[in-house]
């Protein structure tokens, strides 16, 4: 079945590099690291999810990123062994400069023929492995992030429509007249170009970004064509879906862009008793004190939660003003709000186990439900869904809730085109 009424269907992603599994095979002669990766690829694919998704973090420790390799060699690797499925990088603006941004996904796109897109963020950890002193504020960090991506664009735009052609002999001819330098000099880069490498098969990587914050917001509107949020509650994703594409809008980009990818954490259970069973256990086995520690860092980290009682609301004299923040202002929004709504501080340490993101318990039909009302009101056309690492939730999602969603015209049943971009159904690139 299509998807209802014409709309474009929900694209399907997961996660892909960060399975702890991944020090399991470490210290294994017998396997590789790329392992369990390889396995979900493949498995992706055959259900015809849209895209793999590879995060990445910059420092080790207490935000460190357990089992995370690097995006752009980890998604290479993983493009041998697929074919459609399309392969999402987080690569930051932050300590990359475009010129080798520009090189690095345009080789992707080319050793996957069109299946690479870039998440763009900015980073709020890892500066003191990259000799940048403290870390830049977030309005210098956004202010970076968008000459990175006006540059990149314009290195992937350097080869103008005809400058590579076929000699009709099975060869190639480069009219070196249609390469052009893009002679950029601005704030934080001079780049003279063009880019060294040949026109890539979607002329840009798909541009994902994540950032929520009001610098993200109108980076977002400006640049992505595909924004990841973290986006609690329907109304949360309402009122931000209306603001970036109000502003996106003004802006001159098409309508409905750009699209509002969310992630959604999943409790299965097989009947409603189960699931209520799964969330009070999951309440119960939660680490109280690690939890502290956590939410903590949720709220900037720098807030000092640990002798406040654990059945009653953080107090407001505790919570931190977000514009003194300098970390991930987006995510410090999200947790002092639930904290103001009245939340004790037990139910924030729970919450903070998603990190800020949509999260719902129930049997495959309710979770559909709960697809289904976000996708109808029209604030939800990406969804990050894990569990392919498991054998339970893989069960419940790949027999359970996909055929749900599909039998429902929401997703759909195979891919859309050859590349990422048309498998999105997105229009070509502006500009």
């Amino acid at each position: 079945m299509g998807s209802r009424t014409g709309r474009r269907p929900l694209k399907i992603v997961t996660g892909v590099s960060g399975s702890p599994k991944i020090y399991d095979a470490a210290i294994d002669p017998r396997r590789s690291t790329l392992d369990d990766a390889l396995a979900i690829a493949r498995l992706a694919e055959q259900h015809r999810f849209d895209a793999l998704f590879a995060a990445d973090l910059l420092s080790f420790g207490a935000q460190g990123a357990i089992g995370a390799q690097e995006p752009l060699i980890f998604l290479s690797a993983l493009s041998a062994v697929t074919e459609h499925v399309g392969l999402i990088a987080t690569v930051t603006t932050t300590f990359h400069h475009p010129y080798n941004l520009a090189r690095l996904f345009g080789t992707l796109d080319h050793i996957s023929n069109g299946r690479s897109a870039w998440n763009a963020v900015t980073s709020s950890v890892g500066e003191e492995n990259y000799g940048a002193g403290e870390l830049p504020s977030p309005e210098e960090r956004y202010a970076r992030a968008g000459e990175v991506l006006e540059v990149v664009n314009a290195l992937f735009d350097s080869w103008q429509p005809g400058a590579l052609t076929a000699d009709g002999r099975g060869g190639a001819v480069v009219h070196a007249e249609l390469v052009r330098p893009i002679d950029h000099i601005g704030r934080h880069f001079t780049v003279r170009g063009p880019l060294n490498i040949p026109p890539l098969p979607q002329r840009r990587p798909v541009q994902f970004q994540a950032g929520q914050s009001e610098g993200g917001v109108e980076l977002g509107a400006r640049y992505a064509e595909v924004v990841f949020t973290s986006l609690a509650t329907l109304d949360d994703a309402l009122t931000y879906a209306k603001k970036i594409r109000t502003r996106a809008a003004d802006l001159g980009r098409a309508q409905g862009l750009p699209l509002i990818f969310s992630s959604l954490h999943t409790t299965y259970g097989a009947t409603e008793a189960e699931v209520r069973r799964l969330v009070r256990e999951r309440a119960e086995a939660a680490d109280f004190e690690a939890g502290r520690h956590a939410l903590a860092d949720m709220l900037g980290g720098g807030v000092d939660l640990s002798e406040l009682p654990l059945d009653r609301p953080i107090p407001e004299s505790v919570l931190p003003q977000v514009h003194s923040v300098n970390r991930r202002r987006g995510r410090v929004e999200i947790f002092t709000a639930l904290a103001r709504s009245g939340k004790t501080l037990r139910e924030l340490i729970v919450a903070a186990e998603d990190t800020g993101h949509w999260a719902a318990a129930g049997t495959p039909e309710q979770l559909a439900d709960a697809i289904e009302e976000r996708y109808d009101a029209g604030v939800l056309d990406v969804i990050g869904l894990g569990g392919l690492d498991a054998p339970r939730e893989r069960d419940f999602l790949l027999n359970g809730l996909l055929p749900e969603l599909r039998r429902r015209g929401i997703v759909g049943a195979d891919y859309a085109g050859t590349t990422f971009r048309e498998n999105l159904e997105l229009p070509p690139p502006a500009g």
